[in-house]
């Protein structure tokens, strides 16, 4: 990204400062962003824990967003392939989500095959879902007992 961000700056003329300032800009957020995902090695000493509780909220975000996007994509399509009403295709997108299974037996041969589908991905994101969230606190256990404190 930062190539890129160079080559534009480049292109489009060094004369303005309006655009450096730009890149100065994205540089700036690309380094936020990278502290964030970026976690420590085991020669730094634990991040504070005021910075850890960002970390874990940040991954917990995510985590939402991924299962709010994958119950509105189960929840449409419902609707589309199965023609039940919004309610019901919120109560079988979320079964399938939580690991239930659908309330409602497909009828379509469409259905059939979109609750299929549907149920392996719903299952895929519950676990990444559940490792984004625990990742933060497993690392910082684990960066706990290996921490070299004498460097």
């Amino acid at each position: 990204m930062e190539a890129l961000l160079r080559w534009y700056v480049g292109w489009r003329g060094r004369s303005t400062g309006a655009r450096v300032i730009l890149y100065d800009g994205a540089a700036e957020v690309e380094a936020s962003v990278r502290r964030l995902f970026t976690y420590e090695s085991k020669v730094h000493p634990p991040i504070p824990p005021r910075r850890f509780a960002r970390r874990v909220l940040l991954h917990a975000a995510i985590a939402l967003a991924v299962m709010v996007f994958s119950l509105a994509l189960g929840i449409v399509g419902y609707e589309h392939f199965e023609h039940l009403a919004w309610r019901d295709a919120f109560l079988n997108a979320a079964m399938l989500m939580g690991g239930m299974g659908p309330v409602d037996a497909p009828h379509t041969d469409g259905g059939k095959v979109f609750a299929g589908l549907y149920a392996l991905y719903a299952g895929l994101v519950f676990l990444a879902a559940a490792g984004l969230v625990l990742a933060p606190m497993l690392h910082r256990l684990l960066h706990k007992f290996h921490w070299q404190q004498d460097r």
